[in-house]
């Protein structure tokens, strides 16, 4: 069922009358919804209640006018702006908005000169640097001395992970406050509250809305509040006054939901790593669906295939040794291909990949072999084991010994191939699955040899010592 969102028409008419509109006049600001809506104190954000809540240090700093400069951290429209902006209005300090895409070191310096005045007669200043990533870390540099100095309070908006994206001297002097997405429920209680606002949102519109529309718009904003209250707006737009918002309405104003992805930072980081855990968790759902939102976020495929060759041998290894032949040729099967029909190699080789068998022995031997090699570098190849390509060589014993497996049926005959410090090691141990299966019984084969032979030595040396008697 539509919901109907009337303004209060006594309150319509007086903040009309106030501002010399009629009652029919459509709001004067020519800001975004998404503005209109920031709230004018705490209690009216809406999420972030693990900041902002009730007895959270946050909320009690900004009560108190307590507050140093600081990082946000978090996804588009988690309200960090807004934050930042109540921080200022709360703490009665001047709120100066800084861009670090479009502005640079130079309007810093002045900045940072109007603070120093307004510092003289009695006022702080809040430095807002909305996307402070963008700085590189020399650039950073410029804020470090004003924010020791207290001239500026800096609060940094980000969408990056700090620690990758920010100058080390500049963050260990802010604290960092991790913002989360807003929940869909909370989305939809700003969407009704943007609906009967008659003053900054929607209400003079008196629109109907389809309870389906607003679960819709609230769902696929995928936790970001200005891109929810963004498609509410333009929804109006095409309904008009007195009109109604249907799902097909709010359908034609959201347009393309965009994947949540970057192809450098965190994100792509944290979906690779969610991509070759689940592979190696044998979920082919996972694998699958990770692939798929990095392919819909723009990823590059060859990154992907990367990845997966990577864990065919590092965590199936020996158990299947097709798993690399087989993410080998997805890859080839892609350039040959190119997407969309590429992208069936890449699905065929994720399954397969998710559903072989796992080991990392492998991965655990080649480990072992480089500690050890760490550890002894100096040791000496055994002389039954080195080449005698000239007489000298085999005048001093290289070679000597040595026993060409082929000369026996099994093509295997027990000798050292370790260096004496060495003997004896093993540094790889099969698994239980898979082809490795294989591998333990033919290693267990020859040790069986060796045992053998071992015996067959050893009772030789004790008739050889009877017959010396």
């Amino acid at each position: 069922m539509p919901k109907k969102f009337r303004r209060p028409p006594a309150l319509a008419h007086e903040r009309a009358s106030s501002r010399g509109e009629s009652l029919f006049t459509p709001p004067a600001s020519a800001q975004p919804l998404a503005a209109r809506m920031r709230p004018r104190d705490l209690d009216g954000v809406v999420g972030q209640q693990n900041l902002l809540g009730p007895g959270r240090p946050l909320r009690d700093a900004i009560i108190r006018g307590e507050v140093g400069s600081m990082v946000f951290w978090g996804p588009p429209g988690s309200g960090k702006t807004t934050i930042g902006r109540l921080i200022a209005r709360y703490t009665d300090r001047e709120f100066v908005p800084f861009s670090a895409v479009t502005e640079g070191v130079p309007r810093i310096r002045e900045i940072v000169a109007a603070a120093e005045e307004r510092l003289e007669l009695g006022r702080r200043t809040i430095l807002f640097v909305d996307e402070i990533h963008r700085f590189s870390r020399a650039q950073q540099d410029a804020f470090l001395p004003h924010v020791e100095s207290g001239t500026v309070t800096l609060i940094g908006a980000t969408t990056q992970n700090p620690s990758f994206e920010m100058n080390g001297a500049l963050l260990s002097r802010m604290r960092v406050f991790v913002l989360e997405p807003i929940s869909a429920a909370e989305i939809r209680l700003l969407l009704e509250r943007a609906l009967s606002d008659s003053e900054s949102g929607l209400g003079a519109l008196e629109l109907e809305v389809d309870d389906d529309a607003l679960a819709l718009i609230a769902e696929e904003s995928d936790g970001d509040a200005r891109r929810a209250l963004t498609v509410l707006e333009a929804a109006s737009l095409q309904a008009g006054r007195s009109g109604r918002v249907t799902v097909a309405t709010a359908r034609d104003a959201m347009q393309k939901r965009f994947a949540h992805h970057d192809k450098s930072g965190e994100t792509h980081f944290n979906m690779l790593s969610a991509f070759h855990k689940s592979l190696r968790g044998s979920d082919p759902n996972g694998a699958l669906y990770w692939m798929a939102r990095m392919i819909e976020g723009g990823e590059d495929p060859m990154t992907i295939f990367r990845r997966a060759i990577a864990m065919s041998a590092e965590d199936i290894g020996l158990s299947d040794p097709n798993a690399l032949q087989f993410a080998v040729a997805a890859r080839d099967a892609f350039h040959m291909l190119g997407p969309p029909e590429g992208y069936l190699p890449l699905a065929e080789m994720v399954i397969y990949l998710a559903t072989a068998p796992k080991s990392n022995s492998a991965y655990r031997a080649l480990n072992a072999a480089l500690d050890a090699a760490r550890e002894t570098p100096a040791a000496p190849v055994p002389f039954h084991i080195r080449n005698a390509p000239t007489a000298l060589m085999k005048e001093l014993g290289y070679n000597e010994g040595y026993q060409y497996a082929h000369q026996v049926p099994e093509a295997y005959i027990p000798q050292e191939y370790l260096p004496d410090q060495l003997r004896g090691t093993e540094f790889y141990e099969p698994g239980p699955f898979g082809f490795e299966k294989d591998i333990a019984k033919r290693l267990a084969w020859w040790a069986d040899i060796r045992e053998r032979t071992a015996d067959g030595a050893t009772q030789e040396g004790k008739s050889a010592a009877n017959d010396s008697k």
